[in-house]
C-alpha cells in the first residue's frame, strides 16, 4: 500500500509517480528532499517522468542536453503568468493577467533596461559607494579583532546597502535605525516564504500576515518621497503605477516591497556562501585576496577606509579568481526550479526524436541543481573547487557530459523567460562586497563548526544556512 504507483499513461506521456496520499501525491518526500528524490526516480525511470505534487502534475526534464527545447519553446511553455499568480499572493497585490491593468506586465518589463548597460554601471557605482559607507563604519568600530555571526553581518550590510541604493536614504537622524527595523521585519516575512510560495495561507502563519502589512506601509508614496537619491529604477516603477488609476496606493506599495525583496532575498544568502567557503578555504582567500592587491596596486587606488576606491565594470569583470569562486558557491546553494505552463495540448519535440505529448494546464521543471552536482559534468561536485570556472588563467565556459559540450552549465538565476532580470547587478553587488571586504579586513572563522544548506527553499533559489556562525575581522595593517 505504502509503495510507489507508476502509472501508464496516454502515448507519449511520460510515466507518473502518483503517490498514495490524496491531492498531496509526492510532496512531502519531495519537500524533504528534492535533490534525492528526482535522482532516484531518474534511475528508475530516465529522464523524463511526471510527479503528482500537492495538486499538481509537474513533468521533469532531467536531461540538461533537452533544456533548450524547453526554453526556446516559450510561445507554448510560458512563465509569467505563473510568477504573477504566485508573487501577487505572497506580496498581497492584484494579479496583472486580470485585464484590469493593460499592458502593466510589459511596461514594468521593460523598465529592467535600467539594470543593464551603461544605466547598470551607474546603479552600481551608487551601491558600491554606500558599500564603501557601511564598511568605512564597521571600519571605525574594528579596533581590534570584532566578532559577529557571519549571516547576520552579510544581512545587514548588503540589505543596507541594496535599500540604500535602490530607494535612497532616509534622511531622519536615525535612518540607520529605520532600515534596521524594516530589516528585521523583513527577516521575519522572509522566513515564511516557502510556506507563502507553497500556496498555505498567510492566515495559518502567525504575526505574518501583520509584518507584511507593516513592510508594505514603509512603501507607501507619502513615505517614499521623503527618501533622497532613489535609483532611476524605482523612479521609472513609480512613473508607471501613477499611469493606472485602478492601482491603489497600498497595491503600488505592495509592488515595491515585491521589487526589495526580488533585490535581495536571494542575494543576502548567495553573499553569505561566498564568503562562508572563501574563509572555509585559505588557499581560495589567498588567491582571491592576492588578485584584488593586484588590481589595487596595478591602477593606483589605496585600501583602507579613508580611501575612495573606484572599479569599473571591466575590472569587476577581470577578477577571475573573485568570480570563479562566488561561481562556485552559487553552484553549491543555488536551487531554482525552472517552471513552465503549458498552455495547449501540443507534443514537446525533444533530441534524439524523443517526444513528450503534453496537455493545456501540464507543468514542465527543470532542476538545475541536478545539473550542478553531476560528477559527469563537475569532479567531486561536493567539494569546493574556487578555481573550477578558471582554464589558462582565464575564464572557464566549456563543459562538458559524455563528452559533449553543455550549453548550459550554470544556472542560479534560471534561464530562458524566467532569468532573474536582476542578475547582473546582483552578481556586482556580490563582488564588490567582497571586494571591500577582503581589501579592507583581515578575517577568519571564529568557530570550527560545518555549516550546512538548510533545504526548506528546495526550489525556491538561494538555499539558507541551518545555522549562523561566528567570524572575527580587523583592520588589516
Amino acid at each position: 500500500f505504502f509503495c510507489l504507483f507508476v502509472f501508464n499513461r496516454k502515448t507519449g506521456e511520460p510515466p507518473l509517480i502518483n503517490g498514495w496520499i490524496p491531492y498531496l501525491g509526492k510532496a512531502l518526500i519531495f519537500r524533504k528532499d528534492a535533490f534525492k528524490f528526482l535522482l532516484d526516480q531518474q534511475k528508475k525511470l530516465g529522464d523524463i517522468f511526471t510527479v503528482h505534487i500537492a495538486g499538481r502534475y509537474i513533468t521533469f526534464i532531467m536531461d540538461p542536453f533537452q533544456y533548450v527545447y524547453v526554453i526556446r519553446n516559450s510561445k507554448q511553455l510560458e512563465f509569467h503568468e505563473f510568477a504573477d499568480k504566485m508573487a501577487s499572493k505572497t506580496f498581497d497585490y492584484p494579479a496583472l493577467s486580470k485585464g484590469k491593468f493593460p499592458d502593466l506586465k510589459e511596461n514594468l518589463h521593460r523598465i529592467y533596461q535600467y539594470l543593464q548597460g551603461k544605466p547598470l554601471d551607474i546603479i552600481s557605482d551608487h551601491m558600491m559607494k554606500n558599500l564603501q559607507d557601511i564598511f568605512e563604519w564597521k571600519c571605525s568600530q574594528a579596533t581590534d579583532w570584532e566578532t559577529e555571526k557571519m549571516y547576520k553581518f552579510c544581512c545587514s550590510v548588503m540589505f543596507e546597502a541594496s535599500f540604500v541604493t535602490l530607494y535612497g536614504r532616509v534622511p531622519a537622524a536615525d535612518g540607520h535605525k529605520v532600515i534596521s527595523e524594516i530589516r528585521d521585519k523583513f527577516i521575519k516575512f522572509d522566513a515564511s516564504f516557502p510556506y507563502l510560495a507553497a500556496n498555505i495561507p498567510i492566515e495559518l502563519l502567525g504575526a505574518t500576515k501583520k509584518v507584511r502589512k507593516e513592510l508594505i506601509h514603509h512603501f507607501l508614496l507619502q513615505n517614499m518621497t521623503k527618501w533622497l537619491g532613489g535609483s532611476k529604477v524605482v523612479q521609472a516603477r513609480q512613473d508607471i503605477f501613477e499611469k493606472y488609476e485602478l492601482l491603489g496606493d497600498y497595491d503600488k506599495a505592495a509592488h515595491h516591497f515585491a521589487f526589495l525583496w526580488a533585490s535581495v532575498g536571494n542575494t543576502i544568502p548567495a553573499t553569505f556562501w561566498a564568503m562562508y567557503y572563501l574563509l572555509r578555504h585559505p588557499e581560495a582567500l589567498a588567491a582571491v585576496r592576492d588578485e584584488i592587491d593586484h588590481l589595487l596596486q596595478s591602477t593606483g587606488q589605496e585600501r583602507g577606509p579613508t580611501y575612495n576606491i573606484h572599479l569599473t565594470r571591466e575590472q569587476l569583470d577581470n577578477l577571475v579568481y573573485l568570480e570563479s569562486a562566488l561561481n562556485e558557491s552559487l553552484r553549491m546553494c543555488s536551487s531554482s526550479m525552472n517552471i513552465r505552463i503549458s498552455q495547449e495540448d501540443f507534443v514537446l519535440k525533444l533530441e534524439g526524436n524523443q517526444e513528450v505529448s503534453l496537455r493545456k494546464g501540464d507543468w514542465i521543471a527543470l532542476y538545475p541543481q541536478i545539473l550542478h552536482m553531476d560528477p559527469e559534468v563537475y569532479e567531486d561536485p561536493k567539494e569546493y573547487k574556487f578555481d573550477r570556472y578558471i582554464e589558462n588563467g582565464k575564464k572557464k565556459t566549456t563543459f562538458y557530459k559524455a563528452g559533449r559540450k553543455l550549453k548550459y552549465f550554470l544556472m542560479p538565476f534560471g534561464s530562458g523567460i524566467s532569468m532573474c532580470p536582476g542578475r547582473f547587478l546582483a552578481m556586482n553587488e556580490m563582488k564588490m562586497f567582497l571586494f571591500l571586504l577582503l581589501a579592507h579586513f583581515d578575517v577568519e572563522l571564529a568557530e570550527n563548526k560545518a555549516v550546512r544548506l538548510d533545504n526548506s527553499r528546495m526550489g525556491l533559489g538561494i538555499l539558507l544556512p541551518d545555522v549562523d556562525i561566528a567570524f572575527r575581522y580587523k583592520l588589516r595593517s
